[in-house]
């Protein structure tokens, strides 16, 4: 049995004890839909999750500022009304975009992700 399977059965078995002691129906949120948080499209789909317990642990990664800075600039974006604007914008995104690629693709090489 791989270690995959046997973390996914204490999961299940952790879940199942919480909600017969009722525990769980007294977890924030319970029995609605998650809330998006601002910025959940613009992640990239493998940080979503591990970022989204870092800030219910009331711990946020610097990258998380980088996204959000970056869905700021493309508001701006498309918000511009002259094409001298849309340039400006369009480089800082662009400069800013580069600096998400690179720190993220350290944090892969390190093998902190």
């Amino acid at each position: 049995m791989s270690n995959i399977k046997l973390v996914e059965d204490e999961i299940g078995r952790k879940l199942a004890e919480a909600a017969e002691t009722g525990e769980l129906q007294g977890a924030l949120g319970y029995g609605k839909p998650m809330i998006e948080d601002p910025g959940w499209d613009s992640t990239p789909a493998e940080f979503r999750m591990p970022f989204k317990i870092l800030k219910n642990a009331g711990v946020l990664p610097p990258e998380i500022e980088l996204f959000h800075q970056r869905a700021k600039l493309r508001a701006e974006l498309d918000a511009a009304a002259t094409e001298a604007e849309r340039t400006t914008l369009r480089q800082a995104l662009s400069d800013l975009e580069q600096r998400i690629a690179l720190r993220l693709e350290g944090l892969r090489a390190s093998g902190s992700l």
